[in-house]
Order: C-alpha cells, then structure tokens, then sequence
C-alpha cells in the first residue's frame, strides 16, 4: 500500500498528485471528485492556503464530476 504524503490529495480514496509550486496566484485545477467538500479541505491543507485565497466551483468538465479551484492569492 502506498502512503499518501502531505501534498497529494486523496478525497475519494485515489491519490492524486499536484504539482503545487506551480499552482500560483491565477492558476486553477480540476480535481476530480464525488466528495468535493473532502477534496477543497484536502487541497487546503496540502497546498497550504486558507479558504479565503482559492476560489471553487463544483462542475461538470469531460464527463467528470468534480472541483475547479482557482487560486486567488
């Protein structure tokens, strides 16, 4: 079994790994995701940033559902 390190993400029990020094201000991702509300903490808490410097929308995007999130600061 592999261990999750603190900057992947995992909200729907696959890992996910993000290249987050390149997630700048301006930038945005999709994750996807069925538990969105788990994927915005874990993306908080591995890329280190408080609610109030990302912006997200739950959506639809190739026929997956998931997260945008922009990072505003």
């Amino acid at each position: 079994m592999t261990r999750l390190r603190v900057t992947d993400i995992s909200p729907d029990g696959v890992r996910i790994i993000v290249d987050w020094e390149r997630f700048t201000p301006g930038a945005s991702i999709f994750i996807p995701a069925i538990n969105t509300n788990k994927a915005i903490r874990h993306i908080l808490k591995a890329a280190k940033l408080q609610k109030s410097q990302i912006k997200y929308r739950v959506t639809v995007e190739n026929e997956k559902y998931g997260v945008r999130v922009w990072r505003l600061m």
